[in-house]
């Protein structure tokens, strides 16, 4: 099935004719020159102070227009980065109420209107959608460099491609790409329609034009090293990082939500977009099962998304609609409520580069059954922060979660450990340190990446590998 890679319902939140007053901005304070001596990589250590770069930042989301993780991800890094000394600049889209450009939390961030030609935002016009908003966005990206010079460019994902390809081309300054996920991960190898090959596409030129690539894990590293040829010396890994405090909530809260949801018998929960590939189907086909050994047993399965209809239906053809509640989005303090109000949190997605919503968990302290795929791999320890399963596998989802459930005292200490782990491992500040130094990489490496681009374009061409038949990542050895 084809996933849609958008919340459409966005679409009617987008402005069209609304032009706010910009906001003051303070002073400028000149920057360092992207040519001004020797560039050392950032270190760590008490008395070594960062090196500060001016950092141009693109990303089709960033609040108030949040979708997913990505926009998240960005407004926290840059928060972090500008907390670190670093003068930070965020390009992205305008939505209505929202000034045109601001000064938050010590970054600069400016948003492109839409034209008045305008495209709607959803699957089957994505393309057509992206180039248009890259028209917009590169316009106010260029409109921000006449504040000042920047020392390089970072992009998020193939959405900004061809902004970021015309700075990094007009302002000739590095470009580091954060690849957060991939169109063929997330159809599990395959590339079922045109729109997503030329997505794919658009992550391969995107991938082998960046001077570095950051992923979030390990398996994402060989993902893109495999799919779309980068050198490993060109690609970094750095976390995706949480905010603990957020996802900590009062008893009263907890107890709340557990009175809403849980009834006299165990809760097992879920939290995230419903698509495919997050596996929600695997946890409702292993509810009976766990209803047998666990009566009472209640599930909740919480967010939106184009997959809800069928989930809807699955319940109801098991019979299953007395014991699981699906409420939709949770806001505010209601998500990390019901989080810590459960006796398992569930992640059991088919692809996952990372798996965010597990440190979230973890953060407000849900015992953890995660899928042992991608990114979720590398952040569940099984018996010591949570336990894991087989993806694709309802049976072993039914004897993870069961093995929670039924010995509340270790279950209780690999919560504990789990919390004590994002608390030391996941802070933003040390992932802004790892990527700034991703920066400083790209700027000391940066002639001798030009030159090696420009020998390939003399002997290649510019013109992308041919894309295999089959499964690319079967053809590539992931799986």
């Amino acid at each position: 099935m084809t996933t849609l890679r958008v919340d459409e319902q966005l679409a009617a939140t987008k402005d069209r004719a609304h032009r706010p007053t910009l906001t003051s901005r303070p002073n400028a304070q000149p920057g360092p020159s992207p040519q001004s001596g020797p560039v050392v990589p950032a270190q760590s250590g008490p008395g070594v102070p960062p090196q500060t770069r001016r950092i141009l930042m693109l990303s089709w989301e960033y609040p108030p227009v949040l979708v997913g993780g990505l926009g998240r991800h960005v407004h926290a890094l840059s928060v972090a980065l500008a907390a670190a000394g670093h003068e930070v600049t965020v390009v992205t889209r305008h939505s209505e109420g929202a000034p045109l450009e601001e000064y938050a939390e010590g970054v600069r961030i400016l948003r492109a209107p839409e034209d008045p030609v305008t495209f709607p935002l959803a699957t089957g016009s994505l393309l057509a959608w992206t180039m248009a908003f890259n028209h917009t966005l590169t316009r106010t990206a260029l409109r921000a460099t006449q504040a000042g010079s920047y020392d390089v460019i970072h992009a998020h994902d193939w959405l900004v491609a061809h902004t970021a390809m015309t700075l990094r081309e007009h302002l000739d300054i590095p470009l580091v790409s954060t690849i957060h996920a991939t169109e063929a991960g997330r159809h599990q190898g395959w590339l079922p329609e045109e729109m997503n090959r030329t997505i794919h596409g658009v992550e391969h030129w995107l991938s082998s034009e960046s001077n570095r690539v950051i992923v979030c894990s390990g398996y994402m590293r060989d993902e893109v090293n495999a799919l779309f040829g980068v050198p490993a010396g060109r690609v970094d890994v750095v976390a995706n990082g949480v905010e603990p405090h957020r996802w900590r909530v009062p008893a009263s809260a907890v107890a709340a939500a557990r009175a809403r949801f849980a009834g006299d018998g165990p809760l097992v929960t879920f939290a995230g977009r419903l698509v495919y590939e997050k596996g929600v189907q695997h946890l409702i086909a292993a509810l009976p099962r766990l209803r047998e050994r666990h009566p009472g047993l209640r599930a909740v399965i919480a967010g939106d998304g184009p997959y809800r209809a069928e989930l809807e239906a699955e319940v109801h053809r098991r019979g299953l609609g007395g014991m699981v509640s699906m409420p939709g989005f949770l806001g505010g303090t209601d998500l990390p409520a019901l989080m810590a109000a459960s006796d398992c949190f569930a992640v059991p997605s088919i692809y996952e580069p990372f798996g965010m919503v597990a440190l979230e968990g973890a953060a407000a302290g849900a015992p953890l059954a995660v899928a042992a795929t991608g990114g979720l791999a590398e952040i569940v320890e099984p018996g010591v922060t949570g336990m894991t399963f087989r993806p694709h596998d309802p049976d072993s989802l039914t004897d993870a979660v069961h093995a929670l459930l039924s010995d509340a005292d270790r279950t209780r200490a690999m919560a504990r450990h789990a919390r004590r782990m994002v608390h030391d491992q996941y802070g933003w500040a040390a992932i802004a340190q790892h990527t700034a130094a991703s920066y400083a990489a790209a700027i000391q490496h940066d002639a001798a990446f030009t030159a090696e681009r420009a020998e390939q374009r003399m002997s290649q061409g510019r013109a992308l590998p041919a894309l295999p038949e089959g499964n690319l990542l079967a053809a590539a050895g992931l799986r």
